[in-house]
């Protein structure tokens, strides 16, 4: 008897309700070990944090994980199968390679030491993707000499997405579930359909993974009380990549039929690369911006789009909303056909991808921040002021109306100003 809707999320509630229980336990008991961050030149919090939130992760996902074990409803997906011992021990090594980074600084070759180590466990429990299709050519049946290096770059590529975005209060952890639900979604409608070979465990590590985020994020929301730290985003990544890698890499490549695994030409492996497209894109741009300044691919910086959301003048809660709102629209994009069957409609998307872009550079906020940014300029010696044929000199002079009718050139920009907002959010304050 396979699980229905209601084991499913009485799973993900499992997972959520010991998250949330475990959080504080871990939150109190940090700093009397020093599991703490102190504040640095690229963090944003002002005072020292615990940041090994990843110790209650762990124990929602093994406490809902076993749980399903044991529950009947769960028995074809467990009985006689290899895979559920092979995910365990792999979500306790990178916990465990996370948890040392985070308490010891570990260097990077030992990181993606005990992630290879996890992706190999993974392949030799089975618990890795059986099919690969290629964008405009065919599927492809991998060979057991090729699954283990495809699960090890899967993983490696979805735990390094995961950690490079969590740079804001709430940020990984807001757009993994969301991911996970949507991906939860998507894998349910194939497996009702009879396109998922069986036994398959994406469904429930996806839904496992959402829970873990909803029972972490109310700690983990700006101003956050505690940091998931990298054996957090370790973890979401490796159960992101194995419910991906199960359901993507095993849905049936003989069938056509069903708009949801042709969307894209090349789903269902399309699916869980848009859902996640914030935390992927991001991650590409980090290590093409890195390799054109020709630094490492590890080096931290301060150019992920978080931080040009802020640098735009977004404070810290808008900014991390913007990029959920990001995820919920792709994720949605992409499940419309799934879930209705029918083509695409890409108007929809297209207003709400137009509105968040308005709303990203338009907001008061934006325009203010540009103010100062003018002002700061036009107060600097003469020597060192925009040219007058700048955009920028031309715009601030015309709203004073005129520049030297109205004052000098450290006159406000007073048209701008009187745009922006009266209160200062707390978002504002700690962006």
């Amino acid at each position: 008897m396979s699980p229905g809707l209601a084991d499913y999320l009485l799973i993900g509630a499992i997972a959520a309700a010991v998250t949330a229980a475990v959080t504080p336990v871990v939150r109190s008991i940090a700093p009397r070990v020093g599991w703490v961050v102190q504040p640095n030149d690229r963090s944003v919090h002002t005072s020292p944090i615990p940041h090994v939130g990843g110790l209650a992760m762990l124990a929602g996902f093994i406490a809902a994980f076993v749980t399903a074990w044991a529950l009947g409803s769960f028995d074809a997906i467990f009985d006689d199968n290899s895979e559920p011992m092979g995910i365990l021990l792999a979500a306790i090594v990178v916990f465990a390679t996370g948890f040392l980074d985070d308490i010891k600084d570990m260097a990077p070759p030992g990181k993606v030491t005990g992630v290879v180590v996890a992706g190999i466990i993974l392949s030799q429990f089975g618990a890795t993707m059986f099919y690969f299709r290629v964008p405009f050519f065919d599927v492809l049946i991998l060979s057991t000499d090729w699954t283990p290096l495809v699960t090890v770059l899967w993983l490696l590529g979805m735990t390094q997405a995961i950690n490079l975005i969590d740079g804001l209060d709430g940020l990984a952890a807001g757009i993994v579930a969301i991911a996970a639900i949507a991906f939860f979604l998507y894998a349910s409608k194939l497996n009702d359909l009879d396109l998922l070979l069986e036994p398959n465990l994406g469904p429930l590590v996806a839904i496992i993974t959402a829970g873990i985020c909803v029972g972490f994020l109310p700690y983990n929301f700006n101003p956050a009380r505690i940091f998931m730290g990298d054996s957090g985003a370790f973890l979401l990544g490796m159960l992101l990549a194995v419910s991906t890698s199960v359901v993507g890499g095993r849905a049936a490549p003989n069938t056509q039929d069903f708009v949801g695994q042709t969307f894209f030409f090349f789903a269902p492996l399309a699916i869980p690369l848009l859902i996640l497209g914030v935390p992927i894109l991001d991650t590409l741009f980090a290590i093409i911006r890195r390799a054109s300044r020709r630094q490492a691919i590890d080096v931290a910086d301060k150019g992920h789009l978080h931080h040009r959301l802020m640098n735009l003048g977004h404070g810290h809660r808008r900014s991390v909303l913007i990029l959920w709102a990001w995820t919920a629209l792709l994720s949605g994009f992409v499940l419309y056909p799934v879930l209705t069957e029918t083509n695409p409609s890409y108007l929809a998307p297209a207003v709400g991808a137009l509105g968040i872009v308005l709303y990203t550079v338009l907001h008061p906020s934006v325009r203010r921040k540009r103010a100062e940014e003018i002002e700061a300029a036009l107060d600097r010696p003469a020597s060192e002021q925009l040219d007058p044929s700048r955009p920028e000199r031309r715009e601030a002079e015309l709203s004073r109306g005129g520049g030297a009718a109205t004052g000098g050139p450290g006159a406000v920009d007073q048209d701008l100003r009187s745009e922006a907002p009266t209160e200062l959010l707390d978002d504002d304050v700690n962006g």
